[in-house]
């Protein structure tokens, strides 16, 4: 038999059961040995290389820098990056940022171009080519379809009299700087700096458009990051859930209203504004004569308020700073528009 409950199956389920109570990583403990030193070296030796070639590149930006920012932000349609092998995978790093922090963008494989996709390529995009060499047959049949229907053509290239370089409208030349590799062939450093350089389009893109946290939010609502980014007016509960009662109401109806919204406290209201807040600490310290007094004689005054706009991760702190479980939402410092609890906040994935 070969299933779990047969001969073969109990042996090979032994065997998985011995290994998952074995000693975890056991296979992967060493000694330091002579070789540790020189492995270091080259660690060293090839983030220095590359940590050069990145402050070499920050100290002489493309002449054509701002020219592309500027064409970028004026254009109706998307980025279309395209490249193959080493560049490729930056390529698609590069519009990835784009796609994530306001530009609309989208790789093309040089390959299926050549097989169909240039039809997505329209006459308002912009497209960028990343190539080292900038002789990179590949791009051919996309660099004569920018010049064909005259879409703009931006190089990513370290080579400024390359193929690529002399047939595009902009270029972004990287700085003579070499490989980390040992033999000084493989995309280390070059693809370094081409990502360094996409990662700066991608910022002064988004300050050029003024891109906020709402925004970034808007494009990342799923996990922790987007719940982080949430704020306030997202997370919070409605006019309809407020828990408010006037500075003259009997405390008999006031934890009436209490027990009825579900949140432990009330807020006490005056000319439409938050003047005070009534808790079950209040309630015990009031606890002599409570039923014959009113909401203002037992109100805490000036409670704590955030507004709406604020990043519910902020009002979290203040929760946790004041230890407090609630704050009211309050507009213009003073209007009661709705009400934060910690476990709202908890179960968005806030904290």
């Amino acid at each position: 038999m070969t299933g779990r409950d047969g001969p073969v199956g109990k042996d090979i389920a032994k065997e998985c059961d011995d290994a998952m109570n074995a000693t975890p990583r056991a296979h992967l403990e060493r000694r330091p040995s002579d070789d540790d030193q020189a492995i270091k070296s080259t660690a060293r030796r090839v983030i220095t290389t590359e940590q050069r070639a990145l402050g070499l590149l920050a100290e002489t930006i493309p002449a054509d820098f701002c020219a592309v920012v500027q064409l970028i932000v004026g254009i109706k349609g998307r980025v279309i990056l395209s490249a193959i092998g080493k560049s490729g995978h930056i390529a698609r790093k590069i519009a990835a940022t784009f796609s994530s922090t306001g530009t609309p963008a989208y790789f093309v494989h040089p390959a299926e171009a050549s097989h169909g996709d240039l039809g997505t390529i329209t006459g308002d995009d912009v497209c960028i080519l990343v190539s080292n060499s900038g002789e990179t047959a590949e791009l051919s049949d996309i660099i004569a379809y920018t010049r064909r229907f005259k879409i703009s053509l931006i190089a990513v290239t370290s080579r400024a009299e390359s193929t690529l370089a002399q047939a595009a409208d902009l270029k972004l030349c990287l700085p003579p700087a070499p490989e980390a590799c040992t033999i000084g062939m493989a995309p280390t450093t070059s693809t370094t700096m081409a990502l360094a350089l996409g990662d700066a389009l991608a910022v002064a893109l988004m300050e050029q458009r003024e891109f906020a946290v709402e925004n970034f939010r808007t494009l990342h609502p799923g996990g922790r990051l987007g719940a982080r980014l949430a704020r306030v007016s997202q997370l919070m509960r409605g006019a309809a859930s407020l828990p408010l009662v006037q500075p003259e109401t009997p405390m008999s109806d006031t934890i009436l209203e209490m027990t009825r919204k579900g949140y432990g406290v009330a807020g006490l209201m005056q000319d439409d504004r938050l003047v005070g807040i009534i808790t079950d600490g209040d309630l015990r310290r009031h606890m002599d004569g409570l039923m014959t007094m009113t909401a203002i004689e037992v109100a805490t005054p000036s409670p704590t308020t955030v507004p709406p706009s604020m990043l519910a991760v902020e009002a979290v702190a203040l929760m946790n700073e004041k230890k407090i479980h609630m704050v009211f939402v309050v507009e213009d410092g003073v209007k009661p528009i709705g009400i934060l609890h910690i476990h709202d906040c908890l179960h968005a994935g806030v904290v």
